[in-house]
């Protein structure tokens, strides 16, 4: 198997893997086992599995509410994911952190917010101990186009400049910050175009393909060492779902079926399937990586239903004040 053969079906992997896990939480959420509420990638698949691709075990990575995508193609663990949704003892967090906490430390995923724009200081913050520890690694924020109307974005964005930082910021723009469109919520129509007046090197792609984002990433990595400028990289989606739950939304008004079909004819998960096929693997071969996949996700979803919740007193266990 050649080494680009090879990436294909690794970077594929990774996406079915996060749609089909998702397509499994929308099947059960409905029984209404999973108390927390779901925040979901549908639709920005390739944005999680080029980024995570193209990352090394030094680099930590800081994302949002809207990380499922990022835990799956980072950990390629299910067992503790599905425990944390179902709030059972086998969680990372023993069931007390929910969808939109989940992190894995020993993989460089250290955290999540529910809070718009938090951790992307927390990422500058790991950038700058990086740096003055000169330990080598990068820190990657994850955040949507939403976050940049916050000042702790552009405070930190000022920083990472002047500090010469080696922070990757990952805008994750589908145009929205849950139903308010950009031309309502912004006084500039570029974002690209306002970082780059910044100490930032800025790069930018619409692409839904998870290979060519994991390229701007390595990019972004090697123009770093070039000139020690913090890297924005600006990237399109459509988020499938409504903002929060597991139903589609349009008949709330705000965006059209129509807009659906469009991006849903350039989907990452069919997009890297048809690059699979391309590159010489089999319908066959492929039902299978497939059906693997989907049998780990079963039994995953089986033991979380079993497995126990945890004790009252466990509510005051690991809590420092």
């Amino acid at each position: 198997m050649t080494k680009e053969k090879k990436l294909i079906k690794e970077l594929y992997g990774k996406l079915f893997l996060i749609r089909a896990a998702e397509e499994k939480i929308r099947e059960h959420y409905k029984e209404n086992e999973m108390k927390t509420p779901v925040h979901l990638a549908e639709g920005e698949e390739a944005i999680a599995a080029g980024v995570c691709q193209a990352l090394s075990p030094k680099d930590k990575i800081f994302a949002t509410y809207r990380n499922h995508g990022i835990y799956l193609a980072r950990t390629g663990e299910t067992d503790a994911f599905f425990g944390e949704l179902y709030g059972k003892v086998t969680g990372m967090f023993r069931g007390k952190g929910g969808s939109m906490h989940i992190s894995s430390p020993r993989d460089g995923f250290l955290g999540t917010s529910a809070v718009v724009a938090t951790t992307i200081p927390l990422a500058v913050g790991c950038a700058y101990a990086l740096k003055i520890n000169n330990t080598g690694g990068y820190a990657v924020a994850f955040f949507g186009d939403g976050a940049i109307d916050e000042g702790v974005f552009w405070e930190s964005v000022n920083f990472s400049g002047l500090k010469n930082l080696p922070v990757i910021f990952i805008c994750e723009d589908n145009n929205l910050a849950i139903h308010s469109k950009a031309e309502d919520r912004h006084g500039y129509r570029s974002i690209t175009e306002v970082i780059s007046k910044f100490n930032f090197n800025v790069l930018a792609s619409k692409t839904t393909d998870a290979l060519k984002i994991m390229r701007l990433v390595q990019k972004a990595k090697r123009l770093y060492n070039k000139n020690g400028k913090p890297v924005f990289i600006h990237l399109n989606y459509y988020r499938y779902l409504e903002h929060v739950g597991v139903n589609t939304d349009f008949h709330f008004g705000y965006r059209s079926e129509k807009e659906f079909k469009k991006w849903m004819s350039l989907d990452p998960v069919s997009l890297m399937r048809k690059k699979l096929i391309k590159s010489g693997f089999s319908d066959n071969n492929i039902v299978k990586i497939e059906k693997k996949i989907s049998r780990r996700l079963e039994a995953s979803i089986s033991a979380a239903r079993e497995s126990p919740f945890p004790k009252p007193e466990a509510l005051l266990e690991n809590v420092f004040v």
